[in-house]
């Protein structure tokens, strides 16, 4: 294991409080994304219940890269992210407590139809403050050692999302109003400690000195390209290879192989840390997105259950050198003062390629071999991208 302090150049105070509140964003969106069709059946909004995820993986796509701007001139004019990312946790709290309230009082059905429009709202408040936040790494860090600060980030996503998976049966017990109204507390704890670790006008060095700095519009575009087709491959991991992996493994639940596959992302992600800061974030990108692909395949040509382990093992190494390697790409191709436009751009390009994938889906169906060719031209265009932006200066 590394020691983290021999990395004294990142604040690794601040990177602890920004993962306190990446792990409640976790739970929440993942307590959200449970309850979320339950709750607009139970309510009779059946045809809803399947395209309302679209539709707002959709929004987000849009409004994503537009929040991370706004955040990036709110960081210019206050010297910091935090009143932004602030609003949008108290927004995202109070929307999540109006929402158990109501479901707990059962809405009269002439009003049924504000608890759509509230989830929708709760995912803007999300996305309002989740690209400035991931975008605080910036300052947290300087570009070269990015993957060893974001590591932390990925370790901590990794087992929040793992046992999120695993305790599906303890939030159904607890009911939707309950689980709402621990988000919601969650949200506002994880906003806290991050404050309270970051000083209010914290700047890091590399920040200053950068207005005059102007990105190609075409860098921008590939940002998004590659944040879409990386979302897609991911997606298509995780929505279909868990199931395919379950048919060589019977005696294992779809639910516990997927959280096998954090699990291991997230113990992987420490010592992947140290090494993708040496190798550095294209390779590693390029790198973790091409095994995954590659694994994808040799799950379709398995029948042995030893080897499937080994896959489930590997599938969580690729996890993590991706989920390692995306920010640090991100932010080392831009200036760190539009730090918040670049994962804005990233994350908005991500959030399409889960629509996309949940589409393709919900009309067509996907079938394993097709989401293994899928994955492979979503690894090819990643790979276009990459190597077209090294080809780009920003001036």
């Amino acid at each position: 294991m590394v020691n983290f302090n021999t990395r004294p150049e990142i604040l690794w105070r601040q990177v602890w409080g920004l993962a306190a509140l990446l792990a409640a964003i976790v739970f929440s969106w993942m307590a959200y994304g449970f309850y979320q069709p339950k709750i607009l059946r139970e309510l009779e909004f059946v045809q809803l219940a399947s395209w309302l995820g679209i539709v707002q993986g959709l929004l987000a796509a849009v409004i994503e890269p537009l929040i991370g701007g706004l955040s990036d001139r709110i960081q210019q004019r206050l010297g910091s992210r935090l009143p932004m990312i602030s609003v949008g946790v108290v927004l995202a709290g109070l929307i999540f407590v109006t929402v158990s309230l109501l479901i707990e009082h059962s809405p009269p059905l002439g009003i049924r139809w504000i608890l759509p429009v509230l989830m929708t709202a709760w995912t803007i408040a999300i996305i309002m403050f989740r690209s400035p936040a991931i975008a605080l790494l910036a300052q947290f860090a300087p570009i070269t050692e990015l993957p060893q600060a974001n590591a932390i980030l990925v370790l901590v996503f990794g087992l929040v999302g793992a046992i999120g998976l695993m305790w599906n049966a303890r939030l159904y017990s607890m009911g939707a109003s309950i689980t709402f109204l621990v988000g919601a507390i969650v949200l506002v704890l994880g906003v806290y400690i991050l404050r309270l670790f970051t000083p209010k006008h914290f700047i890091y060095p590399a920040t200053l000195n950068q207005s005059a700095i102007t990105i190609p519009r075409v860098l921008l575009i590939l940002i998004f390209v590659i944040g879409l087709a990386t979302g897609l491959e991911i997606n298509l991991l995780l929505s279909i290879f868990p199931q395919e992996l379950q048919t060589q493994l019977p005696g294992l639940k779809v639910e516990f192989i997927a959280s096998e596959i954090l699990i291991v992302s997230a113990i992987a992600s420490v010592p992947l840390g140290e090494w993708t800061t040496e190798l550095g974030a294209n390779k590693s990108m390029l790198l973790g997105l091409g095994a995954m692909t590659g694994l994808m395949g040799l799950t379709l040509l398995n029948d042995n259950n030893a080897i499937a382990i080994g896959l489930i093992l590997a599938f969580g190494v690729s996890f993590s050198l991706v989920f390692i390697s995306m920010i640090s790409l991100v932010l080392g191709k831009i200036p760190a003062n539009r730090a918040g436009l670049g994962t804005g751009l990233y994350f908005g390009g991500s959030a399409g390629g889960t629509a996309i994938v949940s589409l393709l889906m919900k009309l067509i169906g996907i079938a394993p071999v097709w989401a293994f060719l899928l994955a492979e031209v979503a690894f090819l265009v990643v790979a276009v991208c990459i190597f077209m932006t090294k080809k780009i200066t920003v001036a």
